[in-house]
């Protein structure tokens, strides 16, 4: 990964904004900046240099890991051992990462940090984060292929009687076995009227004898994120819900021609919600279309109603779409989609026919 090119953007936006440095304490950004993966530290960033402050577990860590970044070992909190050495730098504006901060964390340091004038920014790092360069890309692809290459494990534990919990514990097991260093999030095993809650996080009901079960997880592999959602059937389909399944279908892949680069995030919501309309399901749709992907699950942009982001290429972003009818049951269908300079790539490779068991 090239951090030091990563820098150098962050510096200008630092320039344009008046701010003499940055101090960065979300963990993702930080490591996305200077390739730490530890779970405390801060990371200052001025218009010349970075500095990575952590404490003396990771003394060995973060000298094997940051990448264009200095190193100092605190006593202390990182954050106010940051601030306390911008004390030379009297009458600088500091910015601070608001998004990511609680009021009682950002009074502590407003506290530490008197002799400078510290300034709440919003999605800095993030709107830096949301295209990725090429080894972010090939990384992401490398972990939408880990997770789509366990559906077929994961469909031979979907059976009437087996616990949602067992399906996800099983599928949790092979992920580790197979490399995954985790689960991008809490896996989504939902079966029967539990279909119709879109978060429907794996429970110890039994799979029953017939309906939907939707199932949802992801995979992170050197720390980037997978996500995609299936939904399949068990026993015999009647026609409402094969007219539901086909118009979540029709109203994903709408979704994907819509993706663009220089189109609003939200026309892609647009061209979903249109489809599911006209099925009679608008109702039913309850969440935004996609997210971006990428260190984290979920990432900039945002595509749901009225977002004016405008895609470009580089963004990876999720299209999934559902419907979710109390007493009938859910579906969800997902990938993650890249933006490419002439329109998208769909990078997960799953098929999305209705699978029946």
């Amino acid at each position: 990964m090239n951090h030091k090119r990563r820098l150098i953007d962050l510096q200008q936006r630092l320039e344009k904004l008046r701010l003499q440095s940055l101090l960065i304490t979300h963990m993702p950004n930080v490591r996305y900046l200077c390739g730490f993966t530890g779970s405390s530290g801060a990371l200052v960033v001025s218009e010349q240099s970075a500095t990575l402050f952590t404490d003396g577990r990771y003394t060995v860590q973060a000298k094997q890991e940051a990448k264009s970044a200095r190193v100092r070992i605190a006593r202390g909190n990182p954050a106010a051992a940051a601030l306390e050495t911008l004390k030379r730098t009297r009458n600088s504006t500091v910015g601070i990462e608001g998004d990511h901060l609680s009021l009682s964390a950002a009074g502590a340091l407003r506290k530490a940090a008197s002799h400078v004038r510290l300034k709440p920014t919003s999605g800095l790092v993030e709107r830096v984060r949301m295209i990725k360069d090429p080894e972010e890309i090939v990384q992401l692809q490398a972990a939408v292929m880990l997770a789509s290459g366990l559906f077929e494990v994961l469909l031979h534990g979907v059976k009437p009687g087996t616990s949602e919990s067992h399906v996800a514990a099983e599928l949790e097991y092979v992920a580790r076995r197979s490399g995954a260093q985790g689960m991008s999030f809490d896996t989504i095993v939902a079966a029967g009227e539990r279909s119709a809650m879109p978060h429907g996080v794996a429970s110890e009901n039994p799979i029953p004898s017939s309906g939907f079960v939707v199932l949802d997880y992801g995979v992170i592999l050197a720390g980037y994120c997978s996500d995609m959602t299936r939904t399949v059937h068990v026993g015999s389909v009647g026609q409402k819900q094969r007219a539901l399944y086909q118009a979540v279908l029709e109203a994903q892949l709408a979704a994907i021609s819509a993706v663009h680069p220089g189109h609003e995030a939200g026309k892609v919501d647009q061209a979903a919600r249109k489809v599911l309309r006209k099925a009679g399901f608008a109702s039913y749709f309850t969440h935004s279309t996609g997210h971006g992907v990428g260190l984290e699950i979920h990432e900039p942009p945002r595509l749901g109603k009225g977002q004016e982001e405008l895609l470009q290429p580089g963004m990876v972003i999720t299209i999934e779409p559902g419907a979710y009818v109390p007493g009938l049951g859910g579906v969800r269908i997902e990938d993650m989609v890249l933006v490419t300079e002439g329109g998208c790539q769909v990078l997960t490779p799953t098929p999305k026919e209705l699978v029946t068991l």
